[in-house]
């Protein structure tokens, strides 16, 4: 048999970009690392479609071990089909689909010329920010199977599952809010253009026959401006006065009522021109702040529940795709490789293996005999499988778990809540008291001057510029948290994790990595001619250890392998240049192993070893917690696995830590709400799977580490990328630098207001000056915030 020479250098996919381990497929003068890619390439290539590669070098999708097969089956079940479908008639149909592999502007490319790839799609088109595909298509054409399975061959498979059923709760407050904001900006619009005689100072025929119109025109329009647009701070003002608190919308409705009062009453007198373009830009600054504050990353899902991770339907007798919301007790339901399992069930197959990591947090596969009961949210690895449903997928275990009371959000006040709370309570007093004392000094100083004294007084008193500080400080922090992969659910969790002071950690897939996991195996050495034969051994099984063991040395040469035997439960075995191979469970290589998961290696008859997989700690991570210990935080972990690594994470979290293994997700939810319970503690739990679900939302700050943010995560504050985890302290320093930064915002207001103030007391700022000044401090604050978190960012390494 001729030598085979493995080559050091790598040769790169020209379709994805990824490194053909193997023998690279070679097509017109291209190298492919799998068949998928190079069929993708042929697709591309014979509608004439190549120029996706022109806009984003290697752009493509890797398709090495997907194989789609029948998982998009269920979508040709007409009830299923048409809770998919937004719109169907005759010969139209409307899709919308989310595409979690969307990342570049080819993407965006490719999935808008899907006309030219099948016949049928009349238009698609791309959201990139939420990762959505919408397409209208001819049903009678092309079905909607059809279509996903399309996209899947490209490289773009559709994520389908019953939450995207779900009906959503319309966003009306946001809804609403752009309305606001769009009926301000075109009042802000039209009252400049109507007062631009008063700008330029216009006399004459013009002004005299057109500025009382212009005049009353600008009250006209103001009517939706004060009453709909700005009703909201007049709404949160009587509400907080009804409650007997004075919060800050109480000073900025008195000061947008005075600046309307004092306008009507110049422009229907004929005694001045009126601030309603001042006020205009006021109310239109004010929402946009409030929206600043309100906005979140609409592509992340922080309120995702167990529905999210479960399929959408699943196979039933008969090959029957059937909603999981329809499953009874005694229906069997066909579960094929990676396929999560909707409902609590029994095994009616002889065997199967078990990945509970999203439900238990334990890491390792788990061998299932015929007869064992297996909890719905299990993923499981290998062949097609048969269960028997015990339980429908509302009663199950999974499903209790999430429904637990205890699952609620624990809210706390912070300091900075707590001193605005403090500083608009008085603020209002004091501006009230400050416009008594003028008017009675002026009363008897110099009575002409008290309107306009008063006014003035109300009017530069009014705390837009601290109502901006906040927001437009944590808004843009947030956007640089962002850019470094640690996405808020919203901007004022940056002043609660100011103030986090216990850190509770997970151990798999949070301080470990799973793309760093590594197959280790301990025993006799092997030699290259051993290994190459055990590898290719493996490569025959579909059991998901074969595959990573055939996987162990990409260089291994490929034997030829004869007998190859395979006996479910037990392992496989083959002959190779005369030996004879086994790899299995302790019984079939007759040898005691350490634990569940490890797959002993059997040489004719003679015990070498076993192969385990080890899962790694990720790079960095023992400068990251030296840093939060020397930050005076206090570490905890709580794990679903065994206590093999107490040691060594004794050892990377302190002495002081409380490390407890073995926790199911009820140990987890108690040990973080008896520490969320204690006075002063602000808890921050970080976790990855569904199992940490319960004690994420019950934490003062959940963190869900997910290594691909736009896959399943629990329900969260928000969603950190493992590859950004060790940047952990740097994200928790810079939200308390971002709380001083408001507190700078909230001494360039109060400065802003005692000058202000001084000037309308002594009589010398007419109502005019103290209606341009207001908006010109709200600018200032907002540049001061945003200038001021950049250069902070900027100094951390944060930008």
């Amino acid at each position: 048999m001729k030598a085979e020479v493995s080559e050091k250098l790598q040769i790169i996919c020209d379709h994805c970009g990824d490194v053909c381990h193997d023998k690279p497929i070679i097509h017109a003068d291209k190298h492919f690392c799998c068949e998928g890619c190079q069929t993708v390439y042929e697709i591309l290539s014979e509608k004439d479609l190549c120029t996706y590669y022109d806009i984003s070098e290697k752009a493509g999708i890797s398709l090495k071990n997907r194989n789609y097969g029948e998982r998009f089956a269920f979508l040709d079940n007409a009830e299923i089909a048409e809770q998919v479908l937004s719109f169907v008639d005759k010969d139209i149909a409307k899709v919308s689909f989310f595409i979690p592999t969307i990342h570049c502007s080819s993407c965006i490319w490719l999935l808008e010329n899907l006309y030219k790839l099948r016949e049928g799609v009349h238009y698609s088109r791309v959201n990139f920010v939420k990762k959505e595909l919408s397409i209208t298509f001819n049903p009678a054409v092309l079905s909607l199977r059809t279509l996903a399975e399309l996209l899947a061959t490209v490289g773009y498979a559709p994520e389908i599952n019953t939450d995207t059923l779900q009906p959503k709760a319309v966003q009306a407050e946001q809804r609403t809010l752009f309305l606001k904001i769009g009926v301000a900006g075109f009042c802000l619009g039209n009252i400049m253009l109507f007062s631009f005689p008063d700008y330029l100072a216009m006399q004459g025929w013009a002004n005299e026959n057109y500025g009382v119109f212009f005049a009353f025109m600008s009250i006209l329009i103001s009517i939706p401006l004060v009453f709909y647009s700005g009703s909201a701070y007049f709404v949160s003002a009587y509400q907080s006065l009804k409650t007997g608190i004075i919060n800050l919308d109480v000073p900025i409705s008195l000061g947008i009522a005075v600046l309307w009062g004092r306008s009507l009453y110049e422009i229907l007198t004929f005694t001045g021109a009126g601030y309603l373009d001042s006020l205009a830009g006021l109310i239109f600054f004010l929402l946009c702040g409030r929206w600043f504050q309100s906005k979140t990353y609409e592509s992340m899902s922080y309120e995702r529940d167990y529905k999210s991770y479960l399929p959408l339907a699943v196979t039933v007798e008969g090959g029957i795709s059937k909603l999981i919301a329809q499953l009874v007790k005694g229906e069997k339901i066909y579960i094929k490789n990676q396929e999560i399992i909707p409902a609590d069930s029994r095994l009616e197959s002889e065997e199967a293996m078990i990945d509970y990591s999203f439900v238990t947090g334990e890491s390792q596969l788990i061998r299932k005999q015929k007869g064992d009961y297996i909890f719905a949210g299990a993923k499981h690895e290998g062949s097609t499988i048969v269960l028997e449903v015990d339980k429908p997928t509302s009663q199950s275990y999974l499903t209790q778990l999430w429904n637990n009371q205890e699952f609620r959000k624990v809210t706390t006040d912070t300091t900075l809540q707590r001193i605005s709370l403090l500083f608009s309570r008085y603020f209002t007093h004091l501006t009230l008291t400050i416009a008594l004392l003028t008017a009675l000094y002026w009363a008897w100083a110099d009575p002409s001057k008290i309107w306009n004294a008063v006014t003035a007084v109300l009017i530069i008193a009014c705390p837009c510029a601290l109502s901006l500080a906040t927001p437009f400080t944590f808004g843009n922090a947030m956007r640089i948290l962002g850019r470094n992969h640690f996405y808020l659910k919203n901007a004022d969790l940056i002043a609660t994790l100011a103030e986090v002071n216990h850190l509770i950690f997970d151990k798999t897939g949070t301080l470990t990595s799973p793309q760093e996991a590594t197959l280790e195996f301990v025993g006799t050495p092997l030699l290259p001619e051993e290994q190459n034969a055990l590898q290719s051994l493996a490569s025959h099984s579909t059991h998901p250890l074969s595959r990573r063991i055939a996987r162990y040395n990409p260089d291994a040469l490929r034997e030829e392998v004869q007998q190859f035997q395979e006996q479910v439960g037990r392992g496989i075995q083959g002959v190779v240049k005369g030996k004879r191979y086994s790899l299995g469970n302790a019984i079939w290589v007759g040898a005691a192993l350490p634990q569940e998961g490890a797959v002993g290696v059997a040489i004719d008859g003679v015990f070498r070893g076993y192969f385990m997989l080890q899962h790694q700690y990720r790079k960095g991570i023992e400068s990251t917690m030296h840093t939060l210990r020397q930050s005076s935080y206090t570490l905890s972990l709580i794990s679903g696995d065994h206590a093999q690594e107490h040691q060594n994470l004794k050892t990377l979290l302190g002495e002081n830590a409380t490390i407890l293994f073995e926790q199911s997700p009820i140990d987890k939810l108690e040990y973080v709400k008896t520490q969320t319970d204690k006075p002063k503690q602000i808890t921050m739990m970080v976790g990855d799977g569904l199992n940490d679900a319960g004690a994420l939302q019950r934490s003062h700050v959940g963190v869900a580490v997910a290594e691909d943010t736009n896959t399943f995560t629990p329900a969260c504050d928000a969603i950190l990328a493992g590859s950004d985890f060790t940047q952990l302290p740097t994200f928790l320093q810079f939200a308390k630098k971002s709380i001083q930064a408001v507190q700078w915002g909230f001494w360039l207001s109060v400065v802003y207001n005692v000058i202000g103030l001084s000037f309308a007391i002594s009589g010398n700022l007419s109502p005019l000056f103290a209606a341009i000044f207001m908006p010109l401090s709200s600018a200032s604050v907002v540049i001061f915030a945003v200038v001021s978190t950049n250069l902070m960012a900027k100094k951390m390494k944060l930008l």
